[in-house]
């Protein structure tokens, strides 16, 4: 074995630990960034707020000039230049609308009362006596997200601040209180009661299935979750078309009545992006309330810089961070800026006309369009948000895969989601539309996808099959 010395030359990425971050904070949504920026503005003295205009004329003391070379350094990591790249943004776009804060697309979002709150709103209105009344609300506070009531009547008011403690019929009456309220089926302590709830609040008349679907309900809803229909039908002695009517009807309850309304815990939603149509063309700009307003202190770098201490010191290191951090505020809005833009130059048409001119978009074009990496583009889509004529859109929402036309050019997957849903929306209410059926009217405007394709795309829609849409609509007869 011979030793031996050798020399390569090679070329290898070092992460260092600003990289790493800087990648991390890439990927973070608006409201985490914010958070981010705040935590460092609490911990690092160089970082300080940036002086709204309309604090122009304050009395603070102006601060003490730095040296040429520090002024120099300063200006290339300030974040006041972000006024200037993102000209036209905060003061143009409110200029437009009249100057206020109406502009904003999540204050048109109304707020969604939790199941909670509903109940207590309506148990207000109800005729009833303190002590009822406050049963009524040991019941509701009871109830959880999805509108069952899991623990025993008995423990509801324990310990109970009622003098003398309430009785068995009681709890009984306050809970029937709870469960006549809307939605219709809260409060139930099982799934079978849940429906049986629901069934019972139906017309009769107009429901002429509705005992057959209770006798399901109360003694054979194992038999129907196994889809057992043949013993179901015996023992119910019914006949098959009131059978499957009964099945259709218990198809339509909802056994989650609470799961419609809004959740305790409330998340908030920020546009990255606002998107404008302007000369012409379509303009993705930087939401300019997302943009933190910070920059290096002068007045503390220049006592560092006329201080002692090292360039390894804590002191040194945070100013070091504090240069690092409005760097990086500034490119992570670049970055977001550029590839929405980039977005919404391929998909200007799902702008202009809808979800049916969408087009197919990878990951993969965008990062060839903007000159990134696949790796940094997936990071900039994930958890932002655009603020589009058609909604609040997420960034992965003008992504997607394709099938392709007759003509043989890609049509992407959102379209033909909406042709499907097109379809059904015009279909004949008696003659519903089989997924054969679909494919071949697919085919005909051009777009070639087989069977289970469709059936894929009506089941992500949430669109009964056939079957259900046919029994939904066929004369009911009575058991």
């Amino acid at each position: 074995m011979t030793v031996s010395l050798q020399l390569r030359a090679g070329h290898h990425l070092t992460m260092t630990p600003f990289l790493q971050r800087s990648i991390q904070l890439l990927q973070l949504s608006s409201l985490e960034f914010q958070q981010q920026v705040q935590e460092v503005l609490t911990t690092n003295p160089f970082l300080e707020t940036v002086e709204q205009p309309d604090d122009a004329g304050s009395t603070d003391a102006p601060e003490p000039p730095e040296s040429p070379e520090a002024a120099a350094e300063e200006a290339s990591t300030s974040s006041d230049g972000l006024d200037e790249l993102w000209s036209g943004g905060k003061a143009d776009y409110r200029s437009s609308r009249g100057g206020d804060d109406e502009w904003d697309p999540a204050l048109r979002v109304p707020g969604r009362p939790t199941l909670r709150e509903h109940l207590l709103q309506q148990a207000g209105c109800l005729r009833l006596s303190d002590r009822d009344r406050m049963l009524v609300q040991a019941v509701i506070e009871a109830v959880d997200a999805t509108g069952y009531l899991t623990q025993p009547l008995d423990e509801l008011c324990t310990p109970c601040p009622l003098d003398p403690a309430p009785d068995a019929d009681e709890l009984r009456i306050a809970l029937r209180h709870v469960q006549a309220l809307d939605p219709i089926g809260v409060a139930a302590r099982s799934v079978a009661e849940c429906l049986k709830l629901q069934l019972l609040a139906l017309d009769v008349d107009r429901h002429p299935v509705r005992e057959v679907a209770i006798r399901i309900v109360d003694r054979h809803l194992d038999l129907l979750a196994a889809h057992d229909f043949q013993r179901l039908q015996r023992e119910l002695a019914c006949e098959e078309s009131s059978l499957q009517a009964a099945t259709v009807l218990l198809r339509g309850l909802t056994p989650r009545p609470g799961a419609s309304y809004g959740a305790d815990e409330t998340q908030f939603v920020v546009a990255d992006v606002i998107v404008q149509h302007q000369k012409g063309t379509w303009v993705a700009s930087i939401n300019p309330e997302v943009i933190p307003r910070i920059h290096v202190s002068r007045f503390y770098a220049g006592i560092h810089k006329g201080g002692r201490e090292g360039g390894g010191s804590p002191v040194s290191q945070q100013l070091r961070e504090a240069r690092w951090l409005v760097r990086n505020i500034e490119q992570r809005f670049q970055t977001i800026q550029r590839v929405a833009q980039a977005i919404v130059d391929h998909q200007s048409r799902f702008l202009d006309y809808g979800p049916m001119a969408m087009k197919p978009l990878t990951l993969g074009e965008i990062a060839d369009t903007v000159g990134l990496h696949e790796s940094t583009v997936s990071r900039v889509t994930s958890r932002k948000y655009m603020a589009t004529p058609r909604g609040l859109l997420d960034f992965k929402h003008f992504f997607g895969s394709h099938v392709e036309t007759a003509a043989g050019a890609p049509c992407s997957a959102t379209a033909v989601r909406a042709l499907i849903t097109e379809l059904i929306g015009a279909e004949d209410a008696h003659r519903p539309l089989s997924d054969i059926k679909l494919t071949r009217l697919l085919e005909q405007r051009g777009v070639r996808v087989a069977r289970r394709t469709v059936s894929k795309y009506r089941d992500a829609l949430r669109i009964p099959s056939v079957e259900v849409r046919r029994m939904s609509h066929r004369p009911m007869t009575a058991a």
